[in-house]
This record gives structure tokens, C-alpha cells and sequence, in this order.
């Protein structure tokens, strides 16, 4: 993901994401809940997809692009891997880079990163604005909406679906809902 590392040795880069806190430490802070789900939304995220991906299910992501944003990245993925190294399957890795204004995507498969498919017909993402993703899966392909407009489709590069458990996001976006 964003300001990674390449391992020479394995081919593995590495993600800095916290480890996410137990569900016990907000019953002791004393939080009210508003304040507890801002933190649980807190960028870097990284949360479970309770019984994973399967056709008919979708992720919906809703947030607020930085003011001065750089990059951000989405990412679908077997296993939370720990906060040095990736799990070695990702099924999905969206990267939205701003300065060139692209959309990049690529999997991941027994730690070895495919090809990254870059075309989209339209760059839909603007600072300072909200913006919606979904991420359908459908039986060979998640499809991918932003606002509502179909965005790209990307090829199931995993077989086994219901492995895909972990949600991971980073970079330049606030986020204000998951789904």
C-alpha cells in the first residue's frame, strides 16, 4: 500500500497499519458511542468482513477526500496479515493516486503481485468532496461504483471467495461510513 517497502529478498512489500484495539477498551474509556465510532473509522483502517466475500455481497466505503490528498488505497484481503507484512493474498488493491489523477488496481496471489490495471473512463474523485465506493462481488468479477457510476471491473484473480475477510484502507480520506 501507500509509502511501502519492498522486501528484495522475498518480493513482499511491507504496510505500516496499526493493530486495531479489543472491543472491551471502549466499554472502559468512557467514550460516548459518536466519539467511539470516529475512532473505529480512524484512517488507517483495518476491519473484518464477517463471513467474507461471496456473489451479492458489496462493501460500501463513504468518506471525504483530504483537502490536500496525495493517494489512498482500498484493499480486499485474505488474513490480516500484521502491521510489517501483508497477508500474501490480497484480492483487490485500489489505489487512487491524485497528482496523475489514476485509478490503479491489482491482486496479489501467494505473494505474488499481478499485473496492475490502470483504465477507467473518468476520474471520479475531487478534494475536499464526499464520495461513495461500492465493491460488488459478483461469481467472476468485483465490480466497482463510485457515486453510483460504474467505475472499472476487476477479474477475480482468487478463487475461494469467502477467504477474502479483511478490509484495509489508507491515505488521504477521511471516512464517515462503512457497509
Amino acid at each position: 500500500m501507500a509509502e511501502t517497502q519492498r522486501v528484495a529478498a522475498q518480493g513482499r512489500k511491507k504496510w505500516g497499519i496499526p493493530q486495531r484495539s479489543g472491543p472491551d477498551e471502549s466499554k472502559a474509556s468512557g467514550r460516548c458511542p459518536e466519539q467511539e465510532n470516529k475512532r473505529n473509522l480512524a484512517v488507517p483502517f483495518r476491519g473484518h468482513i464477517t463471513g467474507g466475500m461471496q456473489p451479492g455481497k458489496k462493501v460500501v466505503v463513504v468518506g471525504v477526500v483530504d483537502s490536500r490528498p496525495d493517494r489512498f488505497y482500498i484493499a480486499l484481503t485474505c488474513g490480516r496479515g500484521t502491521s510489517r507484512e501483508p497477508p500474501p493474498d490480497v484480492a483487490l488493491e485500489l489505489c487512487v493516486r491524485f497528482r496523475d489523477r489514476q485509478v490503479l488496481r491489482r491482486a496479489c496471489v501467494s505473494g505474488s503481485w499481478g499485473d496492475l490495471d490502470r483504465a477507467v473512463p473518468f476520474f471520479p474523485f475531487i478534494r475536499d468532496q464526499p464520495f461513495k465506493i461500492e465493491i460488488q462481488c459478483e461469481q467472476s468479477r468485483f465490480r466497482v461504483f463510485v457515486d453510483g457510476q460504474q467505475l472499472f471491473d476487476f477479474s477475480h484473480r482468487l478463487t475461494s471467495l469467502s477467504a477474502i475477510d479483511t478490509l484495509w484502507i489508507k491515505g488521504s480520506i477521511t471516512i464517515t461510513k462503512l457497509a
